[in-house]
């Protein structure tokens, strides 16, 4: 038996009442919020946890949790994405989100801590659930900022947790305060039911993920032995839909990330009067290397963890027409051939941008400047390119060789973008050393408890180990040696996929609750 059909075989007859996901509005006992963040739980969207747990009201947000009542993970939603947490570069304001956050683990009974930042208002907040054991604690990771939003290209408020056709809508409502919720939510579920864990608990709720000095390395820096752990559990592994965008496909936990690099791209040209343009100008020349570019794929790199994705992709899928092409990329034999299937797999696929990413090295044009004043032509024009390779794929010295020498027939500069006081040489090294990383093991207690939980919440979907196309705040555990997983709890469309980072960000309120379920299976492994 396969490990997903050995899973099967051996799960409780729970959770499998799911069905597909609807984008029409709830019925009046599936989610219901009012004043104050009260909040009832039950219906058709909780359907799957009826058999384990009763019906229940749950205590106003920041109220004390009691045996009958757990808060709503849509209210928590809602009440977390109600914080401007927006992360212009230098820090997001996330002590009013701590602060709240606080007293909800404070009701609870859960001690909880705020971590300043040199930065004002920039602050962790650290929670710890005590076990009965002195076993190593699991530590759940989740950021409280956000990237910032484009006000005018929403069609609702950012920050309201605006719930519209069976959707909420919200900066963060993806990413990632929706896992934020699901997890949180499903942790205060096992408490108001008195449940003890066999080993401590850390939920870190960190801010500076989305960019800024003082995220997860800074805290892991200043402050251990708070954060010392055995596993961790943040953002990552995307759970799919079959063709119709709602019925559960495939359900993923990452094990690795990509790895993340800059580079910055320079054209040269005359300074000049705007009267007298000149045919070097440097936007001109920028504009067509970026076009160039644009156009280009970097060659298809299938690594271990990317091949076990695609074959469970492939047996997933209820397109056998699509499935046909993912074992035709997978079967060939010379990069020509895998280059043909893969264009194959990507149009046929129904996320083809994150199948795309999965396959190559990617380049994404992300700030362009140039120029001063309107009437001076001038004599510079940049754009930062961000990009992401795959471990044991292409390594990035190699791309970085590959960009310049299709750059330098347009005479356009590029450089890599190392930290302040690191030579090019030294990145590579330390590109080199994140692109050799292994995975995290899966012969762990929480690999365990999520592919268990993914097979009794979506008993007819797939459960893979995957790579993650982005990147997360990792990287203090990883490079001591502790292993690593991410999930964003709950099923997404494509077109809610694209949200992230950009407009009408939103999930399916009915997803949340079912990935809350999921949650709540999860820790339940660590029950004492």
């Amino acid at each position: 038996m396969s490990p997903h059909e050995q899973h099967t075989a051996g799960h409780e007859g729970t959770g499998g009442a799911f069905g597909t996901l609807t984008r029409h509005p709830l019925n009046r006992r599936s989610f219901l919020t009012g004043v104050g963040g009260l909040a009832v739980v039950g219906g058709a969207a909780a359907s799957a946890q009826a058999v384990t747990r009763p019906e229940v009201v749950a205590a106003p947000l920041g109220g004390r949790a009691s045996a009958a009542a757990a808060p709503d993970p849509l209210a928590l939603l809602k009440k977390m994405l109600s914080f401007d947490t927006q992360n212009f570069g230098q820090g997001g304001k996330t002590r009013q989100h701590a602060e709240w956050l606080k007293s909800v683990w404070d009701s609870a009974g859960v001690s909880a801590e705020i971590i300043p930042t040199p930065q004002p208002d920039n602050v962790h907040l650290i929670a710890r659930i005590e076990g009965t054991t002195s076993a190593a604690p699991l530590l759940l990771l989740g950021h409280s900022d956000v990237v910032p939003v484009e006000r005018d290209n929403w069609s609702t408020d950012p920050f309201a947790g605006t719930v519209k056709d069976g959707e909420i809508y919200g900066r963060g409502a993806l990413d990632m305060k929706g896992a934020n919720a699901a997890s949180i939510g499903a942790l205060l579920r096992h408490l108001s039911e008195g449940a003890r864990f066999e080993r401590d608990i850390i939920v870190l709720t960190d801010c500076d993920e989305e960019a800024g000095s003082y995220g997860s390395g800074w805290l892991a820096k200043n402050h251990w032995d708070k954060l010392d752990c055995g596993m961790v559990l943040t953002e990552g592994g995307w759970f799919l839909a079959q063709s119709d965008q709602t019925t559960p496909m495939l359900i993923t936990v990452t094990r690795q990330d990509k790895v993340y690099f800059n580079l910055d791209l320079y054209a040269a040209g005359t300074a000049t009067h705007s009267s007298k343009p000149m045919p070097d100008s440097a936007i001109v020349a920028l504009s067509r290397a970026v076009a160039d570019l644009g156009d280009d794929l970097a060659p298809v790199h299938l690594s271990a963890v990317t091949r076990e994705y695609f074959e469970a992709l492939a047996d997933a899928t209820d397109d056998r027409r699509w499935a046909r092409a993912i074992h035709l990329m997978l079967k060939a034999r010379s990069q020509p051939a895998r280059e043909r299937a893969a264009a194959l797999v990507v149009k046929g696929s129904d996320y083809p941008y994150l199948h795309s990413a999965l396959l190559r090295t990617t380049m994404a044009f992300v700030i362009e400047d140039a120029g001063y004043k309107e009437n001076v032509i001038p004599s510079e024009a940049h754009v930062r390119v961000n990009c992401r390779g795959i471990p044991r794929g292409q390594k990035p010295r190699d791309f970085l060789a590959d960009v310049r020498r299709k750059m330098a027939r347009r005479d356009i500069e590029v450089k890599l973008a190392a930290p302040a006081g690191v030579s090019e040489a030294e990145y590579l090294d330390q590109l080199d050393q994140r692109w050799a990383g292994e995975p995290a093991d899966l012969d762990t207690p929480l690999y365990q408890a999520i592919s268990q939980a993914a097979v009794q919440t979506y008993p007819s979907a797939r459960f893979s180990p995957a790579l993650f196309e982005a990147g997360t705040s990792l990287g203090p555990w990883r490079e001591k040696g502790i292993p690593g997983y991410g999930v964003y709890p709950y099923v997404i469309s494509n077109e809610q996929l694209i949200g992230m980072h950009g407009n009408d960000e939103r999930i399916y309120v009915e997803a949340l609750a079912k990935g809350t379920d999921f949650m709540h299976r999860v820790f339940g492994r660590f029950l004492a």
